[in-house]
């Protein structure tokens, strides 16, 4: 074992999953057959495997993962660890604010042409590179505490017709 490590320190590395390997050998076989990098998840599925998330992860985990790891993604597939800017940090709660009222208006509100879904509704949108899926139950919330918001932000909701 010993002497292998010293040839090949990926030749069997203990440390690595199966299921990283299988995931990197998968992508590895799709790449090597002319076939794109998926970026995001759902975008290929190869036996029953979704190489397009575990891509993202890897992407994301950059740091976390062994120099050897990160050689074999960067020199056989091409890929690179995301950016800082691909990488969320923690979001104020005016932030999240903003971001779910973008959402509303730019998607839901343009479509429907109110704003009262149930509870329970999904609303996948992407503004700005950042997804926010519960529509739902922002806009319930925020009615249940209509009494806390300040005058903008209830103004905000006033010009799209919000329901209180």
């Amino acid at each position: 074992m010993a002497a292998l490590q010293a040839i090949d320190p990926g030749w069997c590395p203990l440390e690595w999953t199966v299921a990283w390997q299988r995931y990197f050998t998968l992508a590895r076989i799709h790449v090597q057959a002319g076939g794109a990098l998926p970026e995001a998840a759902g975008e290929l599925v190869v036996q029953g495997e979704d190489p397009g998330a575990w891509t993202a992860a890897q992407r994301r985990g950059w740091d976390k993962l062994s120099l050897t790891q990160q050689w074999l993604l960067d020199s056989t597939l091409g890929l690179e660890p995301a950016g800082p800017a691909a990488r969320p940090g923690k979001r104020t709660a005016g932030d999240k604010w903003a971001l779910n009222l973008r959402a509303t208006r730019q998607q839901f509100h343009d479509r429907e042409g109110h704003l009262c879904p149930g509870r329970k509704h999904i609303e996948r949108v992407d503004v700005d590179g950042e997804a926010v899926d519960k529509l739902g139950t922002f806009l319930d919330n925020t009615r249940r505490r209509a009494d806390k918001l300040t005058p903008e932000r209830r103004d905000a909701l006033d010009q799209l017709g919000m329901r209180w």
